[in-house]
């Protein structure tokens, strides 16, 4: 029997829970114990834990969230905080850790394995799908979802009232949300960060729209999108422990300008963390429970510092440095498809 710790860190996304599942029923049947490590690596430094049995997760598979609990916790930043996750590691008796989380959580774990914790296998979670080497991760369809759907709505208010609505989407330096929740919602532009913003470009193309007797437009933004003679636009320029600064605005300032210069009244929809709760859709909770029963058999199999991934239908497992060594952004071919549709 082996004992196997959990830990879910970063940002919270739908399909955590059907991951922390998957893993619990996998390892009892094979006759080991799981150990939840509650809020990320926040639990690890301070000896959080939970036990994580048959009845823990009973009923959690449709849940958003995570009953682990999260946090943005990086115990590289912290006095201590890599000695004190190797000390507990040992103390818990772990055999292997598996790590659920996006490029931060997983970038630790990275440096763990080189640190005294070789025994660790990864989990890529992430709605904005930015991590390489995995064609999806879970959490990216229920937020494109969630965004579509608000689009869906928009549209309706937005040709009742004659107006441009632009719809400030998530995803930071990558717009894979944005792109593709654009495409399925019918969003006549769509702007990402991989591209500069020219504005006058977008409105050449509200123009053209309007020139063709569509009195409203939807724009789709994403959050890390930026103006070409400009800088990214933020809520604030605080860093978190992973150096990141928190993204948000640029739907305001890209309204405010489309109405200065076109004349059309403008709204702006901000759609935030709700595109990162609620239930799970169908997509997530199946390939959060196959990465799920995968990451186990890594582990009970030894084969640590890998990730498990999603290459076509199969689900492989890869190097983790390689797989939080690369941005993964938007496939301009991708990309040329919804141009197809714009104005």
């Amino acid at each position: 029997m082996s004992k196997i710790g959990i830990l879910t860190g970063g940002g919270d996304c739908p399909g955590l829970n059907p991951v922390i599942r998957a893993v619990v029923r996998k390892a009892c049947n094979e006759g080991d114990e799981v150990v939840g490590i509650k809020d990320g690596w926040k639990g690890l430094m301070e000896l959080d834990t939970a036990k994580l049995d048959l009845t823990a997760i009973s009923g959690i598979l449709s849940r958003g969230g995570t009953i682990l609990g999260t946090s943005r916790t990086n115990p590289y930043k912290k006095e201590g905080g890599v000695l004190k996750v190797k000390e507990n590691f040992k103390k818990l008796g772990l055999d292997s850790l598996i790590v659920v989380g996006g490029e931060d959580t997983l970038g630790v774990a990275v440096k763990l394995t080189k640190d005294g914790i070789p025994n660790i296998v990864g989990i890529p979670k992430t709605i904005d799908n930015d991590l390489s080497s995995t064609d999806y991760t879970f959490g990216f369809d229920t937020a494109v979802n969630t965004a579509m759907e608000a689009i869906d709505r928009l549209h309706t208010t937005a040709e009742s009232h004659h107006r441009v609505i632009v719809v400030e989407i998530m995803g930071r330096h990558a717009g894979w949300i944005a792109t593709h929740a654009g495409i399925a919602g019918g969003a006549d532009v769509i702007l990402i960060p991989e591209l500069p913003v020219d504005i006058d470009e977008v409105c050449a193309l509200i123009k053209k729209r309007h020139s063709r007797g569509k009195r409203f437009s939807i724009v789709a933004v994403s959050e890390g999108a930026q103006f070409k003679k400009g800088t990214m636009v933020l809520q604030e320029e605080k860093l978190d422990e992973f150096g990141h600064v928190r993204l948000g605005g640029i739907g305001e300032r890209l309204a405010g300008e489309i109405e200065k210069k076109i004349g059309c009244e403008t709204r702006i929809s901000i759609l935030g963390h709700i595109q990162r709760g609620g239930t799970p859709t169908a997509f997530d909770r199946v390939l959060g429970t196959r990465f799920g029963v995968k990451a186990v058999e890594l582990a009970k199999s030894g084969k640590f510092g890998r990730m498990v991934a999603l290459s076509g239908n199969k689900i492989i497992d890869v190097a983790l440095e390689k797989a939080v060594s690369t941005l993964k952004t938007v496939d301009m071919e991708l990309y040329e498809v919804a141009k197809v549709f714009f104005g």
